[in-house]
């Protein structure tokens, strides 16, 4: 658990937990359901959990489920309440929150059957007021809730009480907001599909209940968090009447917390080690806040603003501000697999040798393309031997109307001419389940594995525009993804298997990833996860030992410089081929916004992401670029 005195805190205003990683988080909030369970138990009394859905507990189920089957604790005294569930859709559907706890927790703990309670989503319209009233009074009447387990979505909602709702509000049907609908279209396999209404408690009624934890993984969370736990109580953010609880906490990952000031802006909240890192965050946080360059910044800018002890500390303002600025500069490159023949003392990327192996991971296709599409073209433009690896094939996010314009092309494509029998019966087969399936059934593995060949059909077109050979793009169909669904996602040493062989087969002088900061059950997150483990058994190889491990941004903003080791300048030229390369992925408009922008497709925002970082490199005092994609170093990997 974080460490940090109560001065650190001092803008929070509901207690928080930061910890290093979400398992440690879950375990610490698993012990204490535990705890209580067994107290009642002892007393002859129920436990009454509040239980919410979602990828933010599924850690926390998970641990219980631990719990029970290898420590023996029992849930046969518990009673449990779900925050909601999506209106018209049937308990044993996929997606709906009842199938989703049955098949997550239920299934495994011995709670008693009518001890469960979820919202039901297939109530008659003309009965959702009287159901939800006698929701509530079978909430009293179990004795209250002792422990509400929430998260918090982006637009600050918990449970479903989207922005607007009061803080007295009860248990009803809700209109869903559009970025809530636009963050479940993945699960549904396009917006369209997603639910618009659900039944949810109210913020009244969770305020009732006797001790609230809030769960958070993941920085795609830190702006709305900051909001939450700093800000004022506003109904735009429901999150934020949490802090009217006398008994809340809220458990965080350190990615999720890195917007509180105590991590943000650490000088503002008491003495701080003027590391390297944090000077060049607080310049650059002054220069960004007084928009100035950076070497226009004066002893008064420091001193009026909460900076006198860096000066007193380590110097006069010309010299800081020389100092960031070459800093600064040093990580603007044109030469991201090293400039041959040069000197490289103060580049990102050493000289030798002059040809790399680099070794390029995509989570899901687009997403690497997304990132650092530029740098990748430029890295074969520079003669690089760079091998693309797609970690899944991306089926799960493909959806249906993209499959039956497919399959109609193929049927075109044969009408005229003798066709393979077998190829026939096959495309038949899969437009009859097109046919008959409603927009929420899950797909069969033909049907998955179809939507995959779609995938990576797309992918293949988008790297010609980036001049990879298709000998050079490869699919690892990763077992977690290919046997999971998304929140399902369970990965075994399998997958890192198949990552290690091939890093040990290429012996790369650079790898390239993403996903540090995602929410772990993502498929980001668990790929960076996998790949981390890959190369930590690599560690002690000789061609690990002089690898760089290079991060590339993704969606959910754009970092700021004081975060970039490379920053890699687009032309315009280049940022068109960029555009033109995501454009290739045509299944994946509008199917995948990105974690922090309401509007906007993603390739539209990955552009303004990239004009953004070049935008606050110019307004530091640095050339002017047309678009700048970056990167960080990834020291632990390189550490092993």
């Amino acid at each position: 658990m974080d460490s940090l005195s109560s001065e650190a805190e001092q803008y929070e205003r509901i207690g928080t937990a930061v910890f290093q990683s979400s398992d440690d988080a879950v375990r610490l909030v698993a012990g204490s359901i535990a705890r209580l369970i067994g107290e009642r138990r002892a007393e002859g009394r129920t436990a009454v959990l509040g239980l919410a859905t979602g990828s933010t507990p599924v850690k926390l189920y998970r641990e219980l489920v631990r719990l029970h089957n290898d420590e023996g604790l029992s849930f046969a005294n518990v009673v449990t309440f779900n925050l909601d569930e999506y209106y018209g859709l049937s308990p044993h559907h996929p997606e709906s929150y009842r199938y989703f706890m049955q098949v997550q927790v239920f299934n495994h703990l011995d709670i008693p059957p009518e001890n469960i309670h979820v919202p039901d989503g297939l109530v008659p319209r003309s009965e959702v007021f009287g159901y939800c009233q006698e929701y509530e009074r079978k909430i009293v009447a179990a004795g209250g809730i002792d422990i509400q387990i929430l998260g918090i979505g982006r637009s600050g909602h918990i449970g479903f009480n989207e922005p607007g709702s009061a803080v007295d509000s009860r248990t009803r049907m809700v209109a869903l907001d559009r970025l809530t609908r636009r963050d479940a279209a993945r699960d549904f396999r396009g917006e369209e599909n997603v639910p618009a209404y659900a039944i949810t408690m109210g913020v009244g009624t969770i305020l009732e209940a006797k001790e609230l934890v809030l769960l958070a993984w993941g920085e795609s969370k830190a702006a709305i968090l900051r909001e939450a736990i700093e800000g004022p109580q506003i109904d735009t953010v429901p999150a934020s009447f949490l802090q009217r609880h006398p008994n809340c906490r809220c458990y965080i990952d350190e990615a999720a917390a890195r917007e509180l000031t105590r991590f943000r802006s650490r000088w503002k909240v008491g003495p701080v080690d003027w590391t390297p890192l944090l000077i060049r965050k607080a310049i650059v946080s002054l220069a960004s806040d007084l928009n100035k360059p950076v070497l226009r910044l004066r002893d008064e800018d420091y001193a009026e603003n909460g900076l006198a002890t860096l000066i007193l500390e380590t110097g006069s303002a010309y010299s800081l501000n020389i100092r960031v600025f070459n800093e600064l500069q040093h990580t603007i490159t044109g030469w991201p697999g090293g400039k041959p023949n040069a000197d490289d003392s103060n580049r990102p990327v050493p000289a030798v040798p002059a040809q790399k192996r680099v070794l390029v991971f995509g989570p899901e296709p687009l997403d690497a393309e997304l990132g650092m599409a530029g740098t990748l073209h430029r890295l074969r433009r520079h003669q690089h031997e760079v091998t693309f690896v797609y970690l899944t094939s991306g089926n799960l996010g493909m959806p249906d109307n993209e499959a039956r314009m497919a399959i109609s092309l193929l049927n075109e494509l044969s009408a005229d001419r003798p066709a393979d029998s077998q190829g026939k019966s096959r495309l038949a087969q899969l437009t009859d389940e097109l046919e008959k399936k409603a927009p929420f059934d899950e797909d069969s593995p033909a049907l998955r594995q179809f939507k995959g060949v779609i995938r990576k059909a797309e992918a293949r077109a988008s790297c010609h525009v980036l001049g990879l050979d298709p000998s050079q793009v490869l699919f690892l169909d990763l077992p977690f993804y290919e046997k999971g669904r998304y929140r399902q996602f369970k990965s075994t040493d399998e997958d890192v298997t198949a990552i290690r062989q091939l890093c040990q087969r290429i012996q790369p002088h650079q790898i390239y990833l993403t996903g540090s900061g995602a929410e772990p059950g993502s498929v980001s997150g668990i790929s960076f996860r996998l790949v981390v483990l890959a190369l930590k058994e690599c560690g002690l190889e000789t061609w690990m030992k002089a690898c760089q491990v290079w991060l590339y941004a993704s969606g959910e903003r754009p970092w700021s410089p004081h975060e970039i080791d490379m920053a890699v300048p687009l032309s315009p030229a280049e940022l068109a081929l960029k555009l033109d390369c995501l454009y290739h992925h045509r299944s994946q408009r509008s199917q995948t916004p990105f974690l922090g922008t309401q509007s906007g497709e993603s390739w539209q925002q990955a552009e303004n992401n990239n004009r953004s970082t070049a935008q606050h490199y110019d307004r530091l005092g640095l050339a002017e670029y047309e678009a700048i994609e970056s990167f960080r170093r990834h020291k632990e990997s390189e550490a092993v």
